[in-house]
């Protein structure tokens, strides 16, 4: 079937409503609900359209993830330098990305269902990490942690963390603001 005129397909976007598609298909859904047949009748174009940007699932999955590690490197970058208490801060960007971005984050952490091999992919992924991992190795006290490696890993782990578990619903809700109780649970807010 020829998609319809004046649709987003003719504007030249045909890439971003698949795109914008599929983040609601896997934030109502989830992930496992993803058809390239269903997001092409929603973009409101030929059932093979999508496949001309994606060509398969995994593409399509892949995109999404090289997405959200864009979008996650710019939150961590969006953390102020001289913030205080700057790690705690990164790991609340971090949960806010999470729960802003919940089909991004519900992706991008799930190699299987990527083209892991993707040269695209790798380099989202190195930025994303690069910043999370200077932003650790750069803490003024940096040089009283052993292996800033295992600090980072330690630092993300608990963000991840705790995101995957507000996201799943699994968190009870301490405070009106997820965001607030990460912070709280890091570190105690002083008076």
């Amino acid at each position: 079937m020829p998609a319809p005129p004046n649709t987003a397909y003719h504007h030249g976007d045909l890439r971003r409503a698949v795109l914008r598609a599929a983040l609601e298909v896997i934030a109502s859904e989830g992930v496992a609900a993803i058809s390239l047949r269903d997001l092409a009748r929603r973009a409101e174009v030929s059932h093979a359209a999508p496949a001309h940007h994606f060509k398969d699932k995994a593409g399509l999955l892949t995109a999404i993830a090289i997405e959200g590690f864009d979008l996650l490197a710019a939150a961590v970058d969006a953390v102020p330098a001289d913030a205080p208490h700057r790690l705690r801060e990164l790991g609340a960007g971090y949960v806010e990305f999470a729960l802003g971005h919940p089909a991004h984050f519900e992706v991008m952490f799930q190699p299987r269902l990527l083209h892991a091999a993707s040269p695209d992919l790798a380099a989202a992924k190195d930025r994303a990490y690069a910043a999370l991992r200077a932003d650790v190795e750069d803490l003024p006290d940096a040089s009283r942690i052993p292996d800033a490696r295992r600090a980072g890993l330690a630092a993300w782990s608990l963000a991840h963390g705790f995101a995957t578990l507000r996201l799943s619903g699994s968190a009870p809700e301490l405070d009106p603001d997820p965001v607030a109780t990460f912070r709280s649970l890091v570190a105690p807010q002083i008076p």
